[in-house]
């Protein structure tokens, strides 16, 4: 990719077994419909000088109305039948960072993360407690049937019927995230789920973990992942491509590269998106493909899915 002296913009949808024989076309239309929406909702604020916090969590928001993703509507359900979300927000200019796991009631989960980190003494909330904090912060509310679809019904459904005692190990149905460099040159990413199909005991996976699916550094880079979150908490993945960065000196593509040889390695499979100062962001993913979509300064855009695009 050419250098990227301005700001830039990256998100992605999710990464997993995602082929054009198994994508309807409507299915196809939609997510890039809202892979564009989210690239619209983050690049009109950065275009008018607006700082790399505020992008990624614009962008995440629109991602997380859509359901054709799993965050927010159209997240996954429990091996019990419901919708537990997850999201985290880290400013690079600080290391500033705000997280929630196990929330039911938050339309936007990715905002209460940001409450979490503007408006609490602490970085991780969850449950009962997070909700309420919700509550407190006046942050818009939603009937835990806002976030069921038919479709996420479907599939667990359909996992449970097969006999399998476990979750959704092939992690068809991702995360979702944005990462970004404003103008000024500072970072920040922000990272949204709702887990995977038939999760149970309370189960929480990488992206609301700072340093394990959501990171930013200005002094490195900013990363939202996605994929089987318990090998990218063992690696963590997002401090460990920052550290590889800072310490190093790898670009951002070599970096991302070694730590996802590193998950697949363990025996995970998904993604990651990098932003850094100076040089147009990165994506890289060990799936078939994976929902993504980058905008820049210098008129970049695209928007994609599979792995040859």
């Amino acid at each position: 990719m050419p250098p990227s002296p301005g700001w830039s913009l990256m998100i992605h949808g999710g990464a997993g077994a995602l082929l054009r024989a198994r994508t309807t076309p409507e299915a196809d239309a939609g997510a890039r419909a809202a892979l564009g929406a989210a690239l619209d909702a983050g690049t009109v604020l950065l275009a008018a000088g607006g700082i790399a916090l505020d992008a990624v969590e614009a962008a995440v928001r629109v991602l997380e109305d859509d359901p054709h993703f799993n965050a927010g509507r159209g997240a996954c359900f429990t091996h019990g039948g419901t919708n537990e979300l997850d999201a985290a927000i880290m400013d690079g200019r600080g290391r500033d960072a705000g997280a929630v796991a196990g929330v039911s009631r938050t339309r936007h989960p990715v905002s209460l993360a940001r409450a979490v980190m503007a408006a609490s003494p602490h970085v991780l909330l969850i449950g009962a407690g997070a909700d309420a904090f919700s509550l407190e912060q006046r942050l818009e509310q939603a009937d835990p049937a806002w976030f069921a679809t038919p479709e996420r019904r479907r599939q667990l459904d359909e996992l449970q019927a097969g006999g399998k005692a476990t979750f959704d190990v092939d992690m068809e149905y991702g995360t979702v995230g944005a990462v970004a460099c404003d103008a000024a040159g500072h970072l920040a990413a922000a990272t949204s789920t709702g887990g995977v199909t038939g999760k149970r005991w309370g189960r929480v996976g990488d992206s609301p973990l700072i340093g394990a699916g959501t990171y930013a550094d200005d002094r490195a880079c900013a990363v939202s992942a996605t994929g089987s979150g318990e090998f990218f908490i063992r690696a963590g993945a997002g401090h460990e491509i920052a550290a590889r960065i800072r310490l190093l000196g790898e670009s951002p593509a070599t970096a991302a590269a070694a730590v996802m040889a590193d998950i697949q390695a363990l025996g995970g499979t998904g993604g990651v998106i990098v932003a850094a100062p100076g040089i147009a962001p990165v994506w890289h993913f060990t799936t078939p493909g994976m929902y993504r979509g980058l905008a820049t300064a210098e008129g970049a855009r695209q928007v994609a899915i599979y792995g040859d695009e």
